[in-house]
């Protein structure tokens, strides 16, 4: 049997500002788990803003995340359409495919293969005019089923999945403009009016997963590097504190500035994925000095606005109209897409040998969500991970899916 990450415990340290999460990343069989802390000075001591959370269970998470998959089937997924919730944003199913794709991908099941073949044979094509793959009225749609297509190519080595990729890009960098804004792509096809955070986050991550895909490439990283300098320098990220608005505003003579829209975070989570790749094309140490600054905002108990809670250390959907339970069916997955672009900036700075800087954080969220926002006897899932359980939603499962295979 494959080794799982377990959950059993999770340890805080003081820090200077907001949270620092220790990391004691261990892999043990299934059974019951001897304490992650270590015996020092700050082990199993809370910050004096946090408040502890509930008594620790053992948790299983390969079963958990299987469990929560099957819930998300069982509620959701209608076969007759291959997609989950037919009425529901289109990309969200676009994401739960990523995740589910990543749960075969990292514990060796095949469970899933039929049914996500099935999803990608019939969306494909959905709701395109010319054949195409993929394509709705926005960028950032099809940005979410291409790295969906990426993961497929890494789960199968089919280059079936890869081409879409491929063509995905091609088609997503026909709305690169230099103009307003100095470049980045629209994320409205029609009316070409917005450029917005998280259309062009998809694509650097798509153009750098591609270069690190096909051999002697140079075009797709150029094309990466460019965008993310110019995502960089365009004002989206506030210099105050490392944290992404939701896009720009242009005036009349092609300026264009932050335009002061909510932070949510999958805006902070799909850039460290994307930086992620493009240090592991690159090596080169800068992008990880970048994502590691956004993902510690997020982890900050210090930053307006708070999206790591002070009361619970858990991740929040602060810009709601209230707090993770005012969020609408696009908002509700936002949590979950952040919770696996970090596990991914985690993997890269392994790579590195700085160790695992977030497994700590995740294993909390993880164990929050299992133990508090779980509805008992159907292993659905609501929006705050602190709890309570009061209903589900296709965004709300594959959020919590995502956050689960996250740990694993």
């Amino acid at each position: 049997m494959k080794p799982f990450l377990s959950l059993a415990g999770f340890c805080y340290l003081s820090a200077t500002q907001g949270l620092a999460y220790s990391v004691d990343a261990r892999y043990h069989n299934a059974g019951p788990v001897p304490d992650a802390c270590s015996d020092g000075p700050a082990a199993g001591q809370f910050p004096s803003e946090i408040t502890p959370l509930r008594p620790r269970q053992d948790l299983d998470i390969r079963a958990a995340a299987k469990a929560a998959i099957d819930a998300l089937n069982n509620k959701f997924y209608s076969p007759a359409q291959a997609i989950w919730s037919p009425g529901d944003p289109w990309w969200l199913s676009g994401v739960a495919l990523t995740s589910v794709i990543d749960y075969m991908r990292k514990t060796g099941s095949r469970d899933y293969m039929d049914q996500i073949e099935s999803i990608i044979q019939v969306q494909r094509t959905q709701w395109s005019q010319d054949g195409a793959d993929f394509r709705a009225e926005s960028t950032d749609d099809t940005g979410w089923w291409a790295l969906a297509m990426i993961r497929m190519y890494d789960l199968t080595g089919d280059s079936t999945y890869l081409n879409i990729s491929i063509e995905d890009e091609a088609y997503m960098y026909k709305y690169w403009t230099s103009s307003p804004c100095g470049g980045g792509i629209y994320v409205d096809i029609k009316a070409k009016t917005y450029k917005n955070a998280i259309a062009n986050e998809l694509y650097i991550k798509l153009a750098a997963s591609l270069h690190n895909r096909i051999a002697n490439d140079t075009r797709y990283l150029s094309r990466a590097e460019t965008a993310w300098s110019w995502f960089q320098n365009s004002g989206m990220i506030n210099q105050s504190d490392n944290l992404i608005n939701d896009g720009l505003a242009s005036s009349s003579s092609g300026a264009c500035s932050n335009n002061k829209l909510p932070v949510w975070t999958y805006n902070q989570g799909v850039i460290l994925g994307a930086l992620a790749e493009l240090f592991r094309a690159t090596n080169s140490e800068t992008y990880l000095t970048s994502a590691r600054s956004i993902a510690d905002a997020v982890l900050s108990t210090t930053t307006t606005p708070q999206l790591t809670n002070p009361n619970t250390g858990t991740l929040t959907e602060a810009s709601c109209k209230q707090p993770d339970e005012g969020c609408n069916h696009d908002q509700q997955v936002f949590k979950g897409v952040f919770a696996y672009s970090l596990a991914e900036l985690d993997g890269a700075v392994s790579d590195h040998g700085g160790g695992h800087p977030y497994v700590s954080y995740i294993r909390q969220n993880a164990q929050s969500a299992y133990a508090n926002a779980r509805g008992e006897g159907t292993d659905l899932y609501d929006v705050s991970w602190a709890g309570p359980f009061l209903n589900s939603t296709v965004g709300k499962q594959a959020s919590a899916v995502g956050l689960l295979i996250a740990g694993i």
